[in-house]
């Protein structure tokens, strides 16, 4: 009996089939002597929409709210059909034995699979391949300790009870705020208390009034030292600061006291997704949702890094004897930076990071033992590469070591402070290339108690206390990670889920709250927007997972839930204008028009639900970058053709004329049409002959 070995993509059950010896190509599946692998395109299954329980739910009507399936049931989903389909007819082969669930061993890999196997009533026994990284040792390890897919059913009812609350909260505060206030208004049981938080943050700015303050530096000897008094060098008295700079003109300072502090900085843990996002933003500008497409690139097609989403920073105990291979694997592109971990026959210096009780479904995203050749790499693969590699590699360098020195000079009654760090052992981060942290002189170190230096001059200087700044992206992560708002693997989501609703925007790498966002926050639920309610409900979800949790008390809690938030949305006395409200009236009802921003340009719709009116308001933006500013350029169609314009650079391009390339089935199409007309020409076919030789031998006839 043949086993059916469920993938998530396509290119990972190419991987899976290789490595088992399946060479039988189909459309939907590759089989082998012993397996037959196919594959998901993502989910193929997913909730019954309101429609599909009730034609009548399909207009959005405030009267039919909330709307409660007793059971939810399931679909396929029509784009990708077919899929399942062929995925059934395998299920129903009398030489398949047993189903293994091979899609990403994850929540949300689990749920596609056993939607799957619930759409297609699949009755054999099941198993699970659990491995973190998609190399073929990886992979030959994973089917020899395939698991009971039972084992894994803890994690199934969290990732169901994750999707049905989002559908039941998701959907019916979205319709209820849609159809209530008549403007497309999204709300979710993430994304509501992820927008409040942008809120807060420009709520603290508005409310923000700067005060004046000041600073005195002097230069005392050789030193520079700065006024200081129980840990604040800020002085809020503008004529108390003006009396010390004069007080100490001139004078003669006394080194008070001299306090030297050997410190050690602990290694950095390798990254789980959060961390890298957060990294990524910082050092590159990255959004979360660039470095988790880029991650994925790096674990799926080159196979380098292993398994992506992961919340843990930590590595299993089992995984020590690998690091030698993994050490050599990228030793081709960091040969200087690996021989201290080969040195040491790729013992660990940081053995804290193996710790089996810190690792949950998923270890630290750390480089596999596949070879590197970094040549295939673009430039913001190699960058996420790097930064991956190098947090790994720290973990075989000795703990950065480093002296600080304090001094404490009184001049007249006041006290200076200077201060000096002196490297000891530049450790881990002499990977970085740069050493941040030292100070660069050793003035210092030469100073005695007492000893006495003369004032050569102050600088006293008047500034403004700043507003606190907007959050980046990478600062917004932080904060969901700290509330346990969605899971690594969705946060990049809800980000671009609210700048795609146009509840945020993003400004130079900066978040900001839009119009529409600030009065969508005034229309929701208190409960709905505080990230301590959704924080518990996360907990409730891991504590499913580990089978400590109830999935129906869970359940029933949420569609109470449910029902007193479209109730308070329903008597609602809160007003709402839309934010992008036009003067012009729409041509075909007569209601205004609403400008709204698209991927390639402006366009002014409808505000009227039920009319359809749309009409584009600036040119549509080509994928053509201005070879100035780099900006999208609009591409018009002109009287010489089409061409390309970036209006402030004042740059037009023409483009260039395509050459049509013929696809499989014009090809076919052309081979039988002028094969016919040979066949009638000469008698006789011109059999495995090209598209080429066809139409050569149908040019020569009509020469003739």
């Amino acid at each position: 009996m043949k086993q059916l070995i469920l993938a998530e993509k396509p290119s990972v059950a190419r991987d899976l089939a290789r490595v088992l010896g399946c060479s039988q190509k189909n459309k939907s599946f590759i089989e082998g002597p012993k397996h037959i692998v196919t594959w998901a395109l993502g989910h193929l299954v997913e909730l019954k929409m309101p429609e599909d329980y009730d034609k009548n739910y399909q207009q959005w009507r405030l009267e039919d709210l909330p709307i409660i399936p007793k059971h939810m049931g399931l679909k396929p989903i029509r784009q990708v059909s077919h899929q399942l389909r062929a995925i059934e007819s395998l299920a129903k082969r009398k030489d398949v034995g047993e189903f293994i669930i091979a899609t990403d061993a994850g929540r949300e890999g689990e749920l596609v699979a056993r939607w799957i196997l619930e759409k297609v009533r699949w009755q054999k026994p099941v198993k699970r391949l659990w491995i973190s990284s998609i190399t073929d040792k990886a992979i030959r390890d994973g089917f020899k300790n395939l698991k009971p897919a039972a084992e894994y059913d803890n994690l199934y009812q969290s990732a169901l009870c994750r999707a049905e609350a989002d559908w039941l909260i998701g959907l019916n505060v979205t319709r209820a705020l849609t159809t209530r206030f008549n403007d497309p208004l999204s709300a979710g049981r993430v994304q509501t208390p992820t927008l409040a938080m942008i809120l807060e943050r420009e709520r603290e700015i508005a409310a923000f009034q700067p005060k004046e303050y000041w600073t005195i530096n002097a230069a005392i000897g050789m030193l520079d030292a700065a006024w200081e008094k129980n840990g604040e060098k800020r002085q809020f008295d503008g004529s108390r600061a003006e009396e010390i700079a004069s007080k100490v003109k001139g004078g003669k300072g006394i080194v008070k006291s001299l306090d030297k502090k050997e410190k050690t900085e602990a290694h950095p843990m390798p990254y789980d997704l959060t961390e890298l996002q957060r990294d990524a933003n910082r050092r590159f500008g990255f959004s979360a949702k660039k470095t988790s497409s880029v991650l994925q690139k790096l674990y799926e097609q080159y196979k380098l890094v292993t398994y992506p989403r992961t919340d843990s920073r930590y590595l299993t105990k089992d995984m020590e004897n690998t690091m030698f291979d993994r050490l050599q694997a990228i030793s081709s592109g960091y040969r200087d930076e690996v021989k201290p971990g080969l040195k040491n026959k790729g013992n660990v210096v940081a053995k804290k990071v193996f710790n089996d009780a810190k690792v949950t479904d998923h270890h630290a995203i750390i480089p596999t033992d596949e070879p590197l050749f970094l040549g295939d790499l673009d430039n913001d693969e190699r960058k996420l590469y790097d930064l991956i590699v190098r947090r790994f590699l720290a973990l075989f360098y000795p703990a950065y070591r480093f002296e600080t020195i304090s001094a404490v000079i009184d001049v007249a009654g006041e006290m200076f402070t200077s201060r000096e760090t002196a490297v000891l052992d530049a450790g881990f981060k002499a990977l970085g290339g740069r050493d941040e942290d030292a100070s660069g002189s050793n003035l210092l170190s030469g100073l005695k108690v007492g000893q006495e230096l003369p004032v050569k001059s102050v600088n006293l200087q008047k500034k403004l206390t700043e507003a606190p700044s907007r959050l980046t992206e990478a600062d917004l992560l932080s904060r969901m990670e700290k509330y346990s708002l969605g899971t690594p693997a969705t946060r990049a989501d809800i980000i671009e889920k609210l700048l795609g609703s146009e509840s945020i925007d993003r400004q130079n790498g900066k978040l900001f709250p839009t119009p529409k966002g600030k009065q969508l926050i005034e229309l929701v639920n208190n409960d709905l927007k505080s990230p301590e309610l959704t924080a518990t409900w996360e907990q409730q979800l891991e504590a499913i997972a580990r089978g400590k949790g109830n999935p129906k008390e869970f359940l029933s809690n949420i569609r109470s839930q449910t029902k007193q938030l479209v109730m308070e949305i329903k008597t609602s006395e809160q007003t709402y204008r839309a934010h992008n409200l036009t003067g012009s009236k729409c041509p075909e009802c007569g209601e205004l028009l609403k400008e709204v921003k698209g991927r390639d340009g402006k366009s002014l719709v409808c505000s009227s639900a039920e009319c359809g009116y749309r009409r584009r308001k600036d040119p549509k933006l080509s994928n053509r970058r201005c070879p100035q500013c780099h900006k999208k350029m609009e591409i018009h169609n002109g009287k010489a053709g089409t061409y390309f314009q970036c209006r402030p650079c004042n740059v037009v391009d023409k483009a260039a004329d395509k050459k049509k390339t013929v696809s499989k089935r014009e090809e076919r199409q052309l081979m039988k049409k002028y094969s016919s007309k040979n066949d009638d020409d000469n008698g006789g076919g011109l059999g495995g002959s090209s598209l080429a030789d066809a139409l050569k031998a149908a040019m020569e006839n009509k020469n003739k």
